[in-house]
């Protein structure tokens, strides 16, 4: 059984993909569903014993700093016989001023603290550890932004950085489950772009005209935006494949921006369903 603690959006096209594949899947969230158990269950620990594979989604308290997964199961994960796996962030890599990282690089250097410290505690239990990078997909993408007003195009030249469709997110895991394999997984695209080159793209397939370019003023910004508009880099995900034999779907977000557009013209009334 495939356990995945915190089955939010990632976690919820993993269970899908997991199932459509054969896997018995449980996913935990707040609440319990069809298919889905709350976290404050007390049959919770029973099903992580059972699991043979466990997957944690969850990312660190926004007030403490700390993982709540592992604070909660620290314990009884580090005896787990089975596979147990993490959904971390590239974001531990920092700002690299746009070159190149892959998963030998260090960590520790960017805004992204309290997720490095989940990333490395996840690490000492022996978890095998999938970093990302932007997620996107059906109802969350830059074509969802263009069409709510919400697009922007800041003029911020350099600012590149990786992405990953949900679906590749998926296939990412259930291919190092099939695999045995272990370690860390950089599950990023091939194609680190800056933002406003991802918004002018959805435009064109939209057919919607392009928001005004933005100058952009550091100074003005939060703490938080600031960071992200200073941070630069590019991550490498080859040894995904490596070790996986796992290609991509959507190796770039031209390629998935265009599939999600496709997608939604076939389910559209009228649409063009091939």
């Amino acid at each position: 059984m495939l356990l995945i603690l915190g089955q939010g959006y990632s976690g919820t096209a993993l269970a899908a993909a997991a199932r459509a594949a054969g896997h018995d899947v449980l996913g935990v969230k707040r609440r319990a569903a069809d298919g889905v158990m709350a976290f404050d269950d007390p049959a919770l620990p029973h099903a992580i014993r059972a699991a043979s594979h466990i997957l944690s989604s969850v990312p660190p308290d926004g007030v403490t700093g700390r993982d709540p997964m592992l604070e909660r199961f620290g314990d009884l994960l580090k005896g787990h016989g089975g596979m147990v796996a993490y959904l971390s962030s590239t974001g531990v890599y920092g700002d690299t001023g746009g070159a190149w990282v892959d998963e030998s690089a260090p960590v520790g250097g960017g805004r992204r603290s309290a997720r490095t410290e989940a990333d490395l505690g996840w690490q000492a239990l022996g978890a095998t550890v999938f970093r990302l990078p932007g997620i996107y997909g059906p109802g969350r993408s830059a074509l969802d932004q263009v069409r709510s007003g919400h697009a922007r195009r800041v003029d911020r030249p350099g600012h590149r950085f990786n992405r990953i469709h949900v679906d590749d997110i998926a296939g990412a895991v259930l291919a190092a489950i099939a695999a045995n394999a272990r370690g860390i997984f950089n599950v990023v695209d091939r194609l680190p772009a800056e933002p406003r080159n991802v918004t002018e793209f959805a435009c064109g397939l939209l057919g919607a005209p392009l928001p005004p370019l933005e100058p952009i003023e550091l100074a003005k910004l939060s703490p938080m935006a600031r960071g992200f508009w200073t941070e630069r880099r590019a991550v490498a995900g080859y040894k995904l494949e490596r070790e996986t034999g796992y290609r991509l779907t959507h190796p770039d977000y031209k390629a998935g921006l265009t599939a999600i557009h496709a997608g939604e013209r076939g389910r559209s009334p009228g649409g063009d369903r091939g």
